[in-house]
């Protein structure tokens, strides 16, 4: 990726506008520790080169607003119910809402994909969406749920940045360039190089889980320390601080590219985790039945549907408190 500028300004290493890619993704996705923002302070004024790098890296901006995510939830939860509301009272809440209630919704980026990342990101997906992209040199990325990328194919390198949720690449052949231009995925937590591969690529608070398909992937953290190759059927944790191996999570890292959670011996709490990322709200499991042993194929596209399956085939009971809530417990007596 090339660095914009003025000619007869310095050219900055790809190391340096690595790093400041990285601390954008990383100070823009999620919520940021006061920590974090003074290793950034740090790594900004160590170097003239970064702060010109932050300036040139023009797509990261911060989110509008310094307002707290409680507040942004309960101007959701209020434009929740001024839809159900009619006539005049509904006019009047929505005309409250759009002078002061705007500005939160852009703030809050944490659930609200109106937020910043509409604006910042070049796809974004909304929950329960998803959506697949054929970029010009052949390369495919399937968004899921959830989730937003930025691409940048201008220059030396092909550079995916995932800003928020979870993707599957299959690298195209680069005809149109003279040489085949190295692929790379950036997260908060640190980049990934594609050898010629397809991958799953999913953020967690405070890593990200990388799962090979076909070829490899070469994991580098962002604060240094020892890459990572990873190859088909394998799965590692991409943290900061380091690149370890991830155990088996029991459904298919791409099942989502087919519309389906797939597996076997999944346990019921992380099955009902994984639904909940398709659906608006929560999914309760009670601790009870958290531990049991569920197979087979699960389709996102219609979570209830999913629901009313388990209930059928196990001993559950499924609670709906309200059209947000869902509450899995074990099966009623009688």
């Amino acid at each position: 990726m090339s660095a914009p500028g003025n000619a007869g300004s310095p050219r900055l290493p790809e190391t340096v506008i690595d790093a400041a890619i990285v601390w954008g993704v990383k100070l823009n996705y999620g919520e940021p520790t006061p920590e974090t923002r003074n290793r950034f302070q740090h790594w900004l004024a160590a170097d003239p080169l970064h702060l010109l790098a932050w300036e040139r890296i023009g797509s990261f901006k911060p989110a509008a607003g310094s307002l707290q995510p409680a507040l942004g939830r309960d101007v959701l939860a209020a434009a929740e119910r001024a839809r159900r509301q009619q006539g005049h009272e509904r006019r009047r809440t929505l005309k409250v809402l759009s002078i002061g209630g705007l500005a939160v919704l852009f703030g809050w980026h944490l659930r609200d994909e109106l937020g910043w990342l509409r604006l910042s990101a070049d796809s974004v997906t909304a929950v329960g969406e998803q959506r697949r992209l054929l970029l010009a040199d052949g390369t495919a990325i399937m968004l899921n749920t959830d989730s937003a990328v930025s691409t940048d194919f201008s220059g030396e390198r092909r550079v995916v940045i995932l800003r928020r949720g979870e993707i599957m690449v299959t690298t195209g052949a680069d005809g149109d360039s003279a040489a085949r231009r190295p692929f790379w995925v950036f997260t908060p937590f640190g980049k990934m190089q594609a050898l010629g591969t397809r991958f799953v690529v999913r953020l967690e608070p405070q890593r990200a889980r990388i799962s090979v398909q076909e070829g490899a992937v070469e994991l580098h953290p962002s604060a240094g320390g020892a890459s990572l190759v990873i190859h088909p059927g394998q799965s590692a944790w991409l943290a900061d601080d380091g690149a370890q191996a991830a155990a088996a999570q029991g459904f298919a890292a791409d099942g989502f590219a087919e519309g389906v959670i797939a597996g076997q011996d999944i346990r019921l709490d992380a099955l009902l985790d994984e639904l909940a990322r398709y659906r608006r709200g929560i999914i309760s499991c009670d601790a009870a039945v958290a531990g049991l042993r569920v197979s087979g194929v699960f389709h996102v596209d219609d979570t209830d549907r999913a629901l009313q399956f388990l209930l059928q085939t196990q001993p559950l009971s499924v609670t709906y408190r309200t059209r947000l809530w869902v509450v899995v417990g074990p099966a009623r007596p009688g």
